[in-house]
């Protein structure tokens, strides 16, 4: 039988998963003037850059010739340089690119938030948010009696054992990863639109990608198999993400600046 406390923990990370973002494009769309579409192209942004970088995994972490080029066993420190960089690298660029595209018909502070959003909230619902959903199917299935029918598949035993015997608080850190990581993605956002916005500001563009090299540190530690103590690892992200967040609510004081001046030259040109 699955806990019900793990039931419920489940349904907290995936409600938390799914349903923040939308909370946010909600609670800021008025006070922000938040649009739908950079929201879209956050969200289509991410799982294009995030599938090229899948691709690039398989030929340098598990080529199918065998013998990776870099093996988290042998070099545990490469992997981690390597996988927080990648990751980096990869988002940062999407992000980049999409703010090109979009600068051209949107402006103002809450294209960066909506952008945030979308890729942050995409992220959540695939990473975690499905993820939860899956698990109260199968932990109803097993509850009711069902377990037959899942353990027909022997590939499916060693999830239905996990759910069985992980410890209940254990499926509240999903939830809790995701709020951080939607906070880092609405952040870094901020300060790569306003790489693309404000002139002079370039320079946040490769700044995002050692901020999201370094927010992803501790979870490369724990692929890498240096640490086991999940709770450690969210430890470990919450100084990372307060301080990206810090950074990113002081840019945002640089981007209203640039949004109020552009609305002074416009009258000005009106008035001429």
């Amino acid at each position: 039988m699955v806990p019900g406390s793990s039931i419920f923990f489940m349904f907290v990370s995936a409600a938390v998963s799914i349903g923040l973002p939308a909370v946010l494009f909600l609670v800021w769309w008025k006070k922000y003037n938040l649009k739908f579409i950079p929201l879209i192209v956050g969200a289509v942004a991410f799982l294009l850059f995030k599938g090229l970088e899948q691709i690039m995994h398989l030929f340098v972490l598990t080529p199918p010739s065998g013998g990776a080029l870099i093996s988290v066993w042998a070099n545990p420190a490469l992997f981690i340089i390597y996988g927080t960089l990648a990751a980096g690298v990869f988002e940062e660029t999407g992000r980049f690119l999409a703010f090109h595209l979009l600068k051209r018909r949107y402006h103002g502070l809450g294209t960066g938030l909506s952008y945030g959003i979308g890729h942050g909230g995409i992220e959540a619902i695939v990473i975690a948010g499905l993820a939860m959903v899956n698990n109260i199917i199968i932990s109803f299935m097993i509850n009711s009696g069902n377990i037959a029918l899942l353990g027909s598949n022997p590939s499916l035993l060693p999830a239905i054992n996990a759910l069985v015997d992980e410890a209940p608080i254990m499926f509240l850190a999903s939830g809790f990863e995701r709020v951080m990581a939607i906070s880092v993605h609405i952040s870094l956002s901020i300060l790569v639109w306003c790489s693309v916005r404000v002139k002079g500001k370039l320079w946040m563009y490769p700044a995002a990608i050692i901020l999201h090299a370094i927010v992803n540190v501790a979870p490369a530690m724990y692929q890498a198999h240096l640490i086991s103590n999940i709770w450690l690892i969210e430890l470990m992200l919450i100084i990372p993400t307060a301080l990206i967040a810090f950074a990113a609510y002081q840019v945002c004081k640089i981007l209203k600046k640039a949004d109020e001046d552009e609305v002074v030259s416009v009258e000005n040109l009106d008035m001429g």
